[in-house]
């Protein structure tokens, strides 16, 4: 019972965090292995959990959809839809031995992109502009990993749409939640199909994450965003620093 309350707590730190800013997942994927699930699982069921808010911010972004200039809608999601079956089908792949020597390496790659990629896309979107090809391959991979992990996906899409010359931060931010949404439905579908989800341990951080992603989308209007980046950027260099150490131990 102990367990499944710190769970429901962190779903709810994550789903305000996913609402405010995003790295939701530093927060859940450490909590289900730190609750005995196995990395492989944890991951699926991380994923799982926090579908729904992804879903619902999709749905209160539909107003802001636009169409990227020469790439619509529909080919995103589709290269997306494929990126997250490939992604979440190498997970399954991958044994837990293996995936607790690759999980700090990935959310290394997660926090700098989280924390530089903004930056990065931007300082890159200066010198290279490319064109719709390019921009369905980069989607394709982005989804890949969003698929068989998810860690500052969202931010990785945008920091890539910028390079390829795309500013509309509104629709940049709509794209954003439709097409993590996609990744994550296909890579959901897929995990509860291979009975990878640890029901009772993922509802309970499912219903913390619906409450803390209301909550979130309310507080969050009041908080100075970059001071809200800065504090999640910390808590996820110090997630990442604890699985090295882990790792090495």
């Amino acid at each position: 019972m102990n367990s499944l309350i710190l769970l429901t707590s962190a779903g709810f730190i994550a789903g305000t965090m996913n609402a405010i800013a995003g790295g939701g997942s530093f927060v859940t994927l450490p909590a289900l292995i730190g609750a005995g699930v196995p990395s492989v699982a944890a991951n699926a069921s991380s994923t799982v959990a926090l579908f729904p808010g992804s879903l619902a911010s999709a749905v209160g972004y539909r107003a802001e959809f636009r169409p990227f200039e020469g790439v619509g809608t529909g080919a995103l999601s589709a290269v997306s839809l494929a990126g997250g079956i490939l992604g979440a089908l190498l997970l399954l792949a991958t044994s837990s031995a293996t995936f607790n020597g690759v999980v700090p390496w990935l959310l290394l790659t997660a926090t700098l992109a989280f924390a530089f990629g903004r930056r990065a896309g931007a300082a890159l979107r200066r010198v290279v502009r490319l064109g719709r090809g390019p921009l369905l391959a980069v989607q394709f991979l982005i989804a890949i990993y969003g698929g068989y992990f998810g860690g500052a996906v969202g931010i990785m899409m945008m920091a890539a749409w910028s390079v390829f010359g795309i500013d509309d931060v509104r629709a940049m931010n709509a794209a954003k939640t439709l097409l993590v949404g996609v990744t994550n439905s296909v890579a959901v579908l897929c995990f509860v199909a291979a009975g990878a989800v640890h029901w009772p341990e993922t509802l309970a951080m499912l219903a913390g994450a619906v409450a803390g992603g209301y909550a979130g989308a309310r507080v969050g209007r009041r908080l100075n965003p970059a001071h809200v980046r800065v504090g999640i950027t910390l808590l996820n260099v110090a997630i990442t620093a604890a699985f090295f150490l882990r790792g090495g131990s």
